[in-house]
């Protein structure tokens, strides 16, 4: 028994001590050196806002608030505005004090406090903020040159690279997380200049206007929002490119506010049935919906139906980032675009316009329609009449449109499922006009006879244009 004990342990004794799993290819040992690099360059901001009471606190108030002389149960008595306390992160780019953050951050503010890593605070002044891209500058004045860190080329991020993030959560100052590059191009709808990078890096509360560093220490992002059911870390964070900010910035500084390229389009992504429609070989670039009259594209020769491939040099490979590109390019700068027309590349040249911002796009509502001259043809599983002058003035439907309007959709069609509706207005049919229910019938068997799987329909509704696509059948 002694022996069997002894033997045993000579075999403990002898075997090679557990080995720590080796490290990834290309994970890097540790982060801490570019943590220690740019860690003094970020910053915790604290903003003070005045909050108007609300109707449930005036409620509040006037059942169980303190009686003023003279005043009886059913008076009304007025809730005081509060202040309420919100925080976030930033980060300087000068050293003379410059700092990036989110709009959301500071927006509202009555006060702006900026924390160090040494724990100095400073008054922060508003230079400029911009609510389309969540982007915001401020400014703290100091007697000494500060830590700053630069932009990187977002561009150049691939999905798999690694990154650190660095903020505020909860409260918790210089905070260092890192993960990687998730994904690229994200819409999370929250407006049109969505062109978020994905990560995995743990965001939470506080995050937001931190910045996301590549392995050189340069900022390629902007924290500015998380996926979560719970408001807290669940493996998706989203930043702003680098690339987007940069110009933004740059006006932010120097004028406050962000004037933007108008290209004078509306446009939607391809997706597989867009691209079988019009006969494309991949799901890529925009799909020009409409284009405004006198605008910019329009001046340079573009047309509704044409697939946006190519914008100043860059691929456009999806929807997200055209809108970006636009906005960034200088007012009265002359771009190359690269389309598609009829699957044949073609190459235009516009001079950009100003963008304004307060435009609004008119709105009416699709109101019942009747028959107009020209019969009526059931095609698709839907039936459509011509455009009379009663269908014009009902659908609210501008003189200059051609088209046959939508008088019946069969709930059980693949044109339902796409969501056509009565008093839509078919205004062309795979890429060519038709003024007649005639003519979208005879459209609609020769694109059918070509072999293509589905048709592309333009249509008018609620005063503006989209493409649908709709299959021959299941």
């Amino acid at each position: 028994m002694f022996v069997t004990m002894l033997a045993m342990a000579a075999l403990l004794l002898a075997a090679p001590a557990p080995q720590a799993a080796p490290t990834a290819p290309g994970a890097p040992a540790t982060f801490a050196d570019l943590a220690e690099q740019v860690l003094p360059a970020v910053v915790d901001i604290t903003v003070e806002k005045t909050v108007q009471s609300t109707p449930a606190i005036e409620e509040f108030m006037r059942r169980f608030g303190p009686r003023l002389p003279g005043q009886d149960d059913d008076q009304q008595r007025p809730a005081p505005p509060r202040r309420r306390a919100g925080g976030g992160t930033g980060f300087i780019i000068d050293s003379q004090g410059v700092i990036i953050t989110n709009n959301h951050v500071i927006e509202g503010a009555d006060s702006i406090t900026v924390r160090l890593q040494g724990g100095q605070e400073f008054k922060a002044k508003l230079i400029g903020s911009d609510a389309p891209t969540d982007i915001a500058v401020i400014k703290i004045e100091t007697k000494r040159p500060l830590p700053a860190v630069k932009f990187g080329d977002s561009d150049k991020a691939r999905v798999g690279d690694w990154v650190i993030t660095i903020g505020n959560p909860f409260g918790l100052g210089g905070s260092v997380t890192a993960g990687i590059i998730s994904a690229r191009n994200r819409d999370i709808n929250t407006g049109l200049y969505d062109d978020f990078i994905q990560t995995d890096s743990p965001i939470n509360p506080g995050n937001s206007g931190g910045p996301m560093f590549n392995m050189n220490g340069e900022v390629i992002g902007i924290n500015t929002a998380i996926f979560s059911p719970s408001g807290a870390n669940n493996g998706i964070g989203f930043a702003i490119p680098a690339n987007m900010a940069k110009s933004v910035i740059a006006q932010l500084k120097t004028a406050g506010k962000v004037k933007r390229g108008w290209l004078g389009v509306s446009f939607q992504p391809i997706t597989k049935d867009l691209a079988d429609s019009l006969g494309l070989k991949s799901v890529e670039g925009a799909l020009v919906a409409d284009v405004t009259p006198g605008g910019p594209a329009a001046k340079g020769g573009m047309q509704s139906g044409d697939v946006i491939v190519e914008y100043d040099g860059k691929r456009v490979t999806s929807n997200q980032r055209l809108p970006g590109l636009v906005a960034a390019t200088p007012i009265g700068k002359s771009v190359k675009l690269v389309v598609l027309r009829k699957n044949e590349r073609k190459a235009l040249t516009v001079k950009i316009g100003e963008r304004n911002e307060t435009q609004l796009q008119a709105s009416q509502d699709g109101g019942p329609a009747t028959p107009g001259p020209g019969g009526e043809v059931t095609s698709l599983g839907m039936t459509v009449g011509g455009l009379g002058p009663d269908v014009r003035e009902s659908l609210g439907v501008p003189a200059d449109i051609k088209g046959v309007v939508i008088l019946n959709v069969d709930p059980m069609s693949e044109a339902a499922e796409k969501g056509l509706q009565r008093g839509d207005v078919i205004v062309s049919v795979s890429l060519e006009d038709i003024d007649s229910p005639a003519a979208f019938a005879k459209r609609i068997e020769t694109v059918k006879k070509s072999g293509r799987p589905s048709v592309l329909l333009r249509i008018y509704r609620g005063g503006g244009f989209s493409h649908i696509t709709v299959p021959f059948g299941r």
